[in-house]
């Protein structure tokens, strides 16, 4: 019997290492947990993360279509910069419009509602009562955990929408923004990359676009070229850019398309 106890214990003591390790990992590889620290250690050593791509060396553009403005950034890891140390195209847009950014970003995550701590659910995190523009992220999560596309409807209410679909999610978080903020509603997607489940996730934007008039940031067809030297400098992985892609690469594409965004939208200049 005391052999069997030892054993199922040595058991029971691998399993929660196993778990640790699997945790740890996680944070080291890509920001995800309680561990989620690790990942600098990584990310810091990249020469697409040296100090001169940083926040703090950004200057303002001069363009004031936004400056003063509150814009809301919803989304996972690529919003919140998982392999940049924490700074992302939201905070390089922050510095160079001069404009106060919200930035409700937590890694791992899903538009869906099928996995916790999903974008719809941390609608409520965000507390600002006024905003002039929200911006979402088209979730590569959802891609990647095989999340159910689901389907566009023809209704508006926030309770017909069936949340655990990528569809039914992304319909929510329109609603819900225009019904709270009254303010424009805009999603990006990520750079192009090997993933047929994004690629109809991107299909379904301009479903959902055609019936909301949201604006879209396409990356995924919109970003310029770039030779293998660059992609090594600006990428850290297929997903996830270091600060000198965000600064050189995406925040030009979206500042751009920002900017012509809230000039062709008549209530932005009311606000």
């Amino acid at each position: 019997m005391k052999k069997r106890t030892k054993v199922i214990l040595i058991i029971l003591a691998a399993v929660v290492v196993l778990q640790a390790a699997w945790i740890a990992f996680c944070g080291w590889k890509w920001g995800w947990g309680p561990f989620h620290k690790l990942s600098e250690y990584r990310y810091r050593s990249m020469p697409g993360n040296a100090d001169r791509y940083a926040v703090s060396q950004v200057k303002p553009s001069g363009d004031e279509t936004l400056k003063g403005k509150t814009v809301i950034f919803l989304g996972s890891s690529v919003t919140y910069g998982a392999a940049s140390l924490g700074e992302s195209f939201a905070d390089d847009l922050s510095a160079r419009l001069q404009c106060n950014v919200v930035k409700e970003a937590v890694s791992g995550t899903t538009l869906s509602t099928t996995s916790p701590n999903s974008y719809v659910t941390r609608l409520d995190n965000i507390k600002t009562r006024q905003a002039d523009l929200f911006i979402c992220q088209l979730s590569t999560n959802d891609a990647s955990q095989k999340k159910p596309l689901g389907e566009v409807t023809d209704s508006e209410r926030m309770e017909d929408f069936d949340t655990d679909t990528v569809a039914g999610a992304m319909e929510y978080i329109i609603a819900y923004a225009k019904d709270k903020w009254d303010c424009p509603v805009v999603f990006y997607t990520n750079p192009k990359y090997d993933s047929d489940e994004y690629a109809a996730m991107v299909e379904l934007l301009y479903e959902i676009r055609d019936k909301w008039g949201i604006g879209v940031i396409d990356l995924w067809t919109e970003l310029p070229e770039i030779t293998e030297e660059e992609r090594a400098l600006y990428m850290a992985d297929a997903i996830h850019p270091t600060r000198a892609g965000y600064l050189e690469w995406w925040t030009p594409v979206m500042e751009k398309d920002i900017i012509e965004m809230m000039e062709l939208t008549p209530e932005s200049s009311e606000k």
